[in-house]
């Protein structure tokens, strides 16, 4: 395969955006960056009209795509669907989510990502169980009869889980797991995500402590943030070695909280961008069940019939959008929050959300933020 040059848009290698450079790319890997004058020779050159050249995009919470949702089918073709949607608007890894439901389906849903990583399906990195050890107050769209107590079985399931998998992410709430659970799961490798919870600050603290690394979306399904009371949203923000997933796309957390939320948000710990991602997304699909409820599709929301949100209609490329247009962000930093910032919760072994030398073929973004595929990409 020739080698090939990518010129006139700008380089995003993850952490900071490079202007004036050409992207080497070779049997579907990225080769290397250099000035535009120093084009080995030889190489067959594709000249961009502006926009941005960027790694694949990261999603640590994807619940489906494609008209699938992960928690109806759990199977190598329903994994294949999703990441297959996901794929064709630039994200290269995700983490299939499974929300609350049966420890039958929590099995299923194990066995089928541990199917798929054996037989190296591109995209999947892992696992992520939302629940259902959650609190009934905060359960949102999850059904109540499904949460509970985090039992002895649970345990080894998600222990066992985190050996087999690359990632297992799982999110809690200290109402329904225990402190010595939290530092069992942390010893065996989970990645632990507090959400769906009224936890008070201090509460939230303690299992910070035990291994707790990250929260959740964000301000959503937990307790605000109280003048006398921080809850896990202060608890997040003030712990600088905690990370928190947020969904942006202007209906879930408004814009003005998300900025004043990165402005809070010291330290190693760093906001990254999830999409929460439903059936809905690389579909024309109006609406959908979820454990026997039907979800509408309107408006850019799912809601249940009673209002409450059920997820999210957004993809990567239009939160960007959104935290650029609407939050004020520098593309730079917008970027890094798809790819990057989600990359360092998993194994950095993985080497996604970053260009370098071997890494996959980059994504391409117009100036208005908009995905497209350059010509000669596979999925083109």
């Amino acid at each position: 395969m020739t080698l090939k040059a990518l010129i006139g848009a700008a380089i995003h290698d993850g952490t900071r955006l490079h202007h004036g450079k050409a992207l080497l790319v070779e049997r579907k890997k990225t080769v290397g960056m250099v000035e535009v004058d120093d084009l080995p020779t030889g190489c067959e050159q594709h000249v961009l009209k502006g926009g941005y050249l960027t790694p694949g995009f990261v999603d640590l919470q994807v619940n489906g795509g494609g008209g699938v949702l992960f928690n109806d089918v759990q199977t190598i073709k329903s994994l294949f669907c999703i990441t297959a949607a996901h794929r064709r608007l630039g994200t290269y890894a995700i983490l299939p989510t499974l929300i609350t439901d049966t420890p039958e389906r929590s099995r299923a849903a194990i066995e089928a990502v541990a199917e798929a990583v054996k037989m190296g399906m591109p995209g999947i990195v892992g696992i992520h169980l939302e629940g259902p050890h959650l609190s009934l107050a905060r359960k949102g769209a999850h059904d109540p009869d499904l949460i509970r107590p985090m039992s002895e079985d649970d345990l080894a399931m998600i222990c066992d889980a985190a050996a087999r998998l690359p990632n297992v992410m799982l999110t809690i709430a200290p109402e329904n797991v225990t402190l010595k659970q939290v530092s069992t799961l942390a010893m065996a490798g989970v990645i632990l995500s507090l959400g769906h919870t009224d936890a008070g600050f201090d509460t939230c603290l303690a299992y910070m402590r035990a291994g707790v690394r990250c929260s959740t979306h964000l301000f959503n399904a937990m307790s605000p943030l109280g003048n006398r009371e921080p809850g896990l949203v202060g608890a997040s923000l003030d712990s600088g070695g905690v990370s928190a997933g947020i969904i942006a796309d202007g209906v879930h957390v408004h814009p003005a909280t998300i900025r004043a939320a990165l402005r809070a948000k010291q330290g190693p710990g760093q906001v990254f961008v999830v999409t929460d991602a439903m059936s809905t997304v690389g579909s024309d699909i109006q609406q959908f069940k979820l454990n026997g409820r039907t979800i509408h599709r309107r408006d850019g929301t799912l809601r249940l019939a009673d209002g409450t949100l059920a997820g999210a209609d957004i993809d990567m490329p239009r939160s960007i959008a959104v935290l650029v247009k609407k939050v004020g962000l520098t593309p730079e930093r917008a970027i890094s929050m798809v790819t990057s910032v989600p990359a360092r919760m998993l194994k950095p072994s993985l080497n996604f959300g970053v260009l370098k030398p071997k890494s996959a073929l980059p994504v391409y973004l117009t100036d208005t933020f908009e995905f497209r595929h350059l010509p000669w990409h596979p999925l083109a």
